[in-house]
């Protein structure tokens, strides 16, 4: 065999090397954003579950609040048995403007945030808050580097024939989120 003959099959075996590098980095990549996807399912699921228990508590306060009440509880799980990451992510911004609501109404009834088991519940839901909050970063961050992994060259002519695609980031539907708020103070009369 030529000289030539065995650069090509060198060249090929390279290729063919390279290709598999990237197809496992794209399966790591895909997995690692699937488990970050389902943590934030798992916190989601653990918010749904706390939030019966913090109802029931205002409920005993507040009898008059009953509509607020009723809608938290109807659509405590809605979030989790959606199937897509939009889905998802628009009933948990649903779900948490109706929370917004819950505690709305617990701030009307002091012998309410004075309870033991309100103020418990309360801050089993902010610490919950914060995890669904680090979860939903971390598959952001997996899904940054796998978007950035299919898209980039020369890794995105091996990607897209290998069947890997974009994944969607797990984005807040609130548009009123991404401006700055216009804040102004009365001057001092002169």
């Amino acid at each position: 065999m030529s000289i030539e003959g065995w650069i090509a099959i060198g060249v090929v075996v390279l290729v063919l090397i390279y290709a598999i590098a990237v197809y496992n980095r794209l399966v790591r990549l895909r997995a690692l954003a699937k488990e970050a996807f389902s943590g934030i399912i798992v916190q989601l699921r653990r918010r749904a579950d706390l939030v019966p228990n913090l109802v029931e508590t205002v409920q005993g306060y507040a009898t008059h609040e009953r509509s607020t009440l009723d809608e938290v509880t109807a659509h405590r799980a809605d979030a989790t048995r959606e199937t897509t990451v939009q889905g998802t992510a628009q009933a948990d911004a649903q779900f948490t403007g109706l929370i917004g609501r819950l505690m709305a109404v617990a701030e009307a009834y002091p012998d309410l945030k004075a309870d033991e088991n309100f103020r418990q519940l309360s801050d089993e839901l902010s610490a919950l808050e914060t995890e669904l909050q680090s979860a939903r970063r971390y598959y952001n961050a997996t899904v940054r580097d796998l978007n950035t992994q299919v898209q980039t060259f020369p890794d995105n002519m091996f990607a897209r024939p290998m069947g890997f695609t974009e994944e969607p980031f797990y984005e807040d539907a609130d548009n009123s989120i991404r401006t700055a708020p216009k804040v102004t103070f009365p001057r001092p009369a002169a």
